[in-house]
């Protein structure tokens, strides 16, 4: 999908694409302008990608609602951003018609509209932008389960003096990782 690395950063007019990471902080490029600049990793960063709208039995991410106001828009620009309320609830409304009045501002809806126009004029709106990929395969295993982590290959064992098992003890902050194995060595 061509949206899945766009962000929004707060305190800065329009929308980025995430182009590389660095060691503090990230390389952007404007979607619109195309320009790059970094920046640091103390900048406030939305991912459009983790962006849902509340109706009232869910949530429903935001490029679900993109698409549908692509779809009412025939893939062309939609409402100024700086329409009136009225008109920004009707165009919600049309977008999203179980969206939940009370939790979804019109600040959210000019937002909304307001993304929804720059991805539009930057191309990300169209007909294949909304087409998921299928999930890659390695070997004929979906990618799904070759993402899964396998437990390492059992090496054979060195004779051992018996030890009495010792409980094992789960990090929740650090990542899982092979247990350690020590071998003794014969002199």
């Amino acid at each position: 999908m061509l949206l899945e690395k766009i962000i929004s950063i707060s305190g800065k007019p329009g929308l980025f694409k995430l182009v590389s990471q660095l060691r503090n902080g990230f390389i952007i490029e404007d979607v619109t302008t195309k320009k790059k600049v970094s920046i640091g990793n103390s900048s406030q960063v939305s991912l459009l990608d983790n962006i849902a709208m509340f109706t009232f039995d869910k949530e429903v991410p935001l490029f679900e609602v993109f698409e549908n106001i692509a779809k009412n828009n025939d893939y062309k620009e939609a409402i100024p951003h700086k329409s009136s309320d009225a008109e920004l609830k009707e165009f919600m409304t049309a977008s999203l018609p179980n969206y939940d009045t009370e939790r979804v501002y019109a600040s959210d809806i000019k937002k909304l509209a307001q993304w929804y126009n720059i991805l539009q004029k930057a191309g990300y709106i169209t007909p294949d932008s909304f087409v998921k990929a299928e999930p890659e395969t390695i070997e004929g295993e979906p990618a799904e389960v070759v993402a899964e982590e396998k437990p390492a290959p059992k090496k054979a064992a060195a004779p051992k003096a018996e030890k009495p098992a010792t409980p094992k003890v789960k990090a929740t902050s650090a990542p899982k990782s092979a247990p350690k194995t020590t071998q003794s060595k014969k002199g």
